[in-house]
């Protein structure tokens, strides 16, 4: 590949990274919010996975990943007598997972690939798909797992270190180190050494994280003690929580081959089929590695494919183009697919949640209650302080009429036929997708509803894929209402006391 359009790729991740598209709730609620809220005070929502009497999620990582940076920001803030406000911290980590990327990740091909010719495949293949220009440049526990993998293999003399750490973020991270980890039996057998240094780095690491841990879960001052006494090991509780089959009912039940049919072919695209052309002398290390550890979480019945990342530079790393007959429409394919992920994925997918999070905490209007209607669950923690007086209420799936009564509950009640007296109260939001059409006749001056919605403030780019109504609306009338009228509002509501 040549270095012009290499950049060109760079500055497409740049552009990416610089995007406010929201994946999964998880990129803020299992990082960033959790550490935001003990480095800089912030008033933040910590989920279950954190507050459980036995917290699966270990802290570890993230202080390692996300803490760093933040106390760097919080000292130079701090020296020049500035606050740190949480959208300045929100850009600066979604720029550092970039430098992660493209620092450790091409660099780890560079070391892995051997041949020159398919080492510039591999840069291309790799740079210009949709998975790293968005999935991992966003601060998911799945692309710190793809950073911790790639570079533990390049780097065997603190492979210890990093498989603990691996590990502590996902436990799911053997799986893809498992069977490539079995050639280093024979360097072992000729220096057991090296297994002794690699094994005492490994329990120094593990000690380690488990003294973070404790110290994080436990609320009254941290002796050594508690760690011989009562131990906070998230991995261990990780293993229990998902070996019990009704604790993963509630996060969903998939099929075996939902990783290997479905989700490997929509993070892959066209080069899914590609594998299937495989010779056996590119069966190298990571393509057994990302083959195997795909074998291994398809045993688990909850598969989605974030759990994948992982893979995908490896296996796009080991797959060669077809042959030059089809390789100019294989080309042209490859573009189209990623181009149109990447924009999906990277520009419009719940792309209004973090602005207007982030409009909120500037607007100098006093809100108390803003309720969130078929989106993912905001991040409380842009709020820049003011979850201390405004209740963030995440409705996502609720059904419109139970929605409309747990507004029409915060406001005012009418005065006889006098508009309600608001008493020095806030204003309240209810935050929709513009797409959301059950909103509409509330926002309709002339019709009578006792819920009235004004619109106050809206962002274009978000779509909101999981309100497709096939069954109701038909194809073209779900992608017309969806598309059409894509964005994501702030209404304000009041109470029509003229309402019959």
């Amino acid at each position: 590949m040549s270095v012009p359009v290499y950049f060109l790729l760079i500055l497409v991740r740049i552009y990416f990274a610089l995007s406010p598209s929201y994946l999964h709730p998880d990129e803020n609620f299992q990082g960033p919010e959790v550490i935001a809220g003990r480095v800089f005070s912030y008033s933040v929502h910590e989920t279950w996975e954190f507050t459980a009497t036995n917290p699966i999620r270990s802290t570890f990582p993230l202080w390692l990943a996300y803490g760093w940076p933040m106390y760097i920001l919080h000292w130079l803030c701090e020296g020049f007598g500035y606050d740190v406000s949480p959208s300045v911290v929100y850009w600066a980590l979604r720029v550092l997972m970039l430098a992660l990327s493209v620092v450790m990740e091409d660099w780890a091909i560079h070391e892995l690939v051997a041949s020159p010719r398919a080492r510039r495949l591999a840069v291309m293949l790799v740079a210009s798909s949709y998975v790293t220009w968005t999935f991992q440049t966003h601060t998911f526990s799945n692309s710190l797992e793809t950073l911790l993998k790639r570079s533990s293999i390049s780097a065997s003399s603190i492979l210890g270190f990093i498989v603990v750490v691996g590990i502590f973020n996902r436990i799911t991270f053997p799986a893809f180190l498992l069977l490539p980890a079995t050639t280093l039996l024979p360097h072992f057998r000729r220096k057991p050494f090296s297994l002794v240094f690699l094994t005492l780095c490994a329990l120094l690491t593990a000690f380690i994280a488990i003294c973070v841990d404790t110290a994080f879960y436990t609320s009254r001052e941290f002796a050594l003690s508690h760690v011989f006494n009562s131990a906070v090991i998230t991995p261990l509780n990780n293993f229990r929580y998902n070996s019990v089959s009704e604790n993963l009912a509630q996060h969903g039940i998939h099929p075996r081959y939902q990783h290997a049919l479905v989700n490997l072919p929509q993070l892959l695209g066209p080069a899914a089929p590609l594998l299937f052309f495989v010779r056996r002398a590119q069966l190298t290390p990571f393509l057994v590695a990302a083959l195997s550890g795909i074998a291994l979480l398809s045993i688990f019945p909850h598969q989605e494919a974030r759990f994948l990342i992982p893979a995908v530079p490896l296996i796009l790393s080991s797959i060669r183009l077809p042959s030059p007959r089809y390789r100019n429409a294989w080309i042209a394919t490859w573009v189209i697919f990623n181009v149109a992920l990447g924009i999906l994925m990277g520009v419009y997918h719940q792309g209004g949640i973090v602005p207007v999070q982030m409009h909120i905490a500037r607007t100098n209007e006093t809100v108390t209650h803003a309720f969130w209607w078929k989106t993912y669950s905001p991040p409380t923690w842009l709020l820049n302080g003011k979850n201390e007086e405004l209740k963030t209420v995440d409705l996502m799936g609720c059904p419109g009429e139970q929605m409309l009564e747990q507004v029409l509950e915060t406001l005012p009640p009418c005065r006889t036929r006098k508009p309600p007296q608001i008493n020095g109260r806030g204003a309240v939001y209810v935050v929709a997708p513009r797409s959301a059409y059950f909103l509409k006749p509330h926002q309709d001056p002339d019709k009578q509803h006792e819920l009235s919605l004004e619109e106050v403030w809206t962002y274009r780019r978000h779509l909101n894929l999981d309100d497709m109504d096939f069954a109701d609306d038909g194809f073209w009338n779900t992608i017309s209402r969806v598309v059409g009228d894509r964005g994501l509002v702030v209404y304000r509501a009041t109470r029509n006391c003229w309402a019959h």
